[in-house]
């Protein structure tokens, strides 16, 4: 992985990628997931790293497969929070 991809994939911008998202409502799943993880009594700060997590799969798919985001993909594994079994996959 060279210095471009490496810094598409710190956690700081992951979590700041999740945020903006959950701000602009797109895609809907993510803000709906952070509702969803708070509301079962999952802290905010621990909800955004999971899903940052979710969102790494997806960025580090594109980079290293020169692939499309799969959006489809980041929804089910939004869907899956707060089990993080796919992350083995």
């Amino acid at each position: 992985m060279d210095n471009q991809q490496e810094s598409y994939m710190t956690e700081e911008t992951l979590i700041e990628t999740v945020e903006n998202q959950i701000a602009d409502g797109e895609p809907k799943k993510v803000k709906e997931t952070l509702m969803r993880l708070v509301m079962t009594g999952t802290p905010r700060e621990e909800a955004i790293q999971w899903m940052a997590c979710a969102l790494a799969i997806e960025v580090s798919d594109v980079m290293l497969n020169d692939a499309s985001f799969n959006e489809t993909r980041y929804n089910k594994h939004l869907s899956a929070l707060p089990n993080l079994d796919w992350m083995e996959d």
